[in-house]
C-alpha cells in the first residue's frame, strides 16, 4: 500500500492552479488539505487492519482544525474555531453517527477520505453488476472516468469517500437508473474539453466524467473539483449534483 495516489492528486492541483486562475484560490486549498490527507493516509498504513478504527484520527482532529483556521476560507476557518470551541466535536463528527453536525461535514469528510481509503486498498472490493453506489463503502459516486477500450469506451465511477473506482455502464444514470438515451444528455465546454457534463432528464441530477481519451494526465477527483464552471451551468439549467465533492460543490 503506498501513497503516491494522493502525490497524484497534489501535483495535479499544484497544476491546475496555475492552469486555471478562475479556480486558483479553491485548488490552492485543496493542495493543503490532500497534503494533510496523505500524512493521515501514511500513518495508517502502520495500523493492522484488525485494529484500524475511527479513534485513531483523533489526533488528526486539532492539527486539521488549525490548519482550516490558517489555510481555510472565511466560512471554514470560522467553522474549524467553532469546532475548537466544542468539547465533544470529535465524539459528535465521527464516532456517534446519530450526533453529525451537518454544517461541519467538510471536517469529518477530511479525515474519513484517507481512512476508508486505507481500509479499501487492503479489502478485496467485488466490482461487477453495475452498482449506483461504492461496492465498498456504499457512498455515492463524485465522478465518472472514461477510458479507451476496443472500438469504444469504458466508464467507470469513482467513490466519493473511499476513491474505490468500480465499472458502470456507458449509458445508465448512476441516479435513478434511467436507460434511455434521450434521457441522458452530455454537455461539454471548450475549456473543459475533456470534462463532460453527464445529465438525466428523469431525476434531474449530473455527474461530471473525465474523458482521459482526451487528457491521459488528468486525475478525475482533481479535474472534477477544478471544473467548478460547469456546476454552474448545470445548475443554471436545472440539474442537481448528485454527490457534491469534498469542498462541498
Amino acid at each position: 500500500m503506498t501513497s503516491s495516489a494522493w502525490d497524484q492528486r497534489i501535483a495535479r492541483a499544484e497544476k491546475l492552479a496555475v492552469a486555471l486562475p478562475a479556480t486558483a484560490e479553491l485548488l490552492k486549498f485543496y493542495v493543503e488539505i490532500a497534503r494533510f490527507q496523505k500524512k493521515v493516509y501514511d500513518a495508517l498504513a502502520t495500523v493492522k487492519r484488525s485494529e484500524v478504527d475511527t479513534t485513531l484520527l483523533l489526533p488528526h482532529f486539532a492539527p486539521l482544525l488549525a490548519l482550516v483556521k490558517s489555510v481555510g476560507p472565511q466560512a471554514l476557518a470560522q467553522a474549524a474555531g467553532e469546532l475548537a470551541e466544542r468539547e465533544n466535536a470529535f465524539q459528535e463528527l465521527l464516532i456517534d453517527p446519530e450526533s453529525e453536525i451537518d454544517a461541519y461535514t467538510f471536517f469529518a469528510g477530511v479525515l474519513l477520505q484517507p481512512y476508508t481509503e486505507s481500509l479499501a486498498r487492503r479489502s478485496d472490493v467485488a466490482v461487477g453488476n453495475s452498482p449506483s453506489t461504492c461496492p465498498f463503502c456504499g457512498e455515492k459516486p463524485q465522478v465518472g472516468v472514461l477510458r479507451e477500450e476496443g472500438d469504444g469506451g469504458k466508464r467507470s465511477l469513482i467513490c466519493s469517500l473511499c476513491f474505490t473506482e468500480w465499472e458502470f455502464r456507458r449509458v445508465l444514470c448512476p441516479g435513478c437508473g434511467e436507460e434511455s438515451v434521450d434521457k441522458l444528455p452530455v454537455y461539454t465546454a471548450s475549456e473543459f474539453e475533456h470534462v463532460r457534463v453527464e445529465a438525466c432528464d428523469s431525476c434531474h441530477t449530473y455527474i461530471k466524467s473525465i474523458d482521459l481519451t482526451k487528457n491521459g494526465l488528468a486525475v478525475p477527483v482533481v479535474d472534477e473539483m477544478a471544473s467548478v464552471p460547469l456546476n454552474l451551468w448545470a445548475e443554471e439549467h436545472g440539474y442537481r449534483k448528485l454527490q457534491p465533492n469534498l469542498l462541498g460543490l
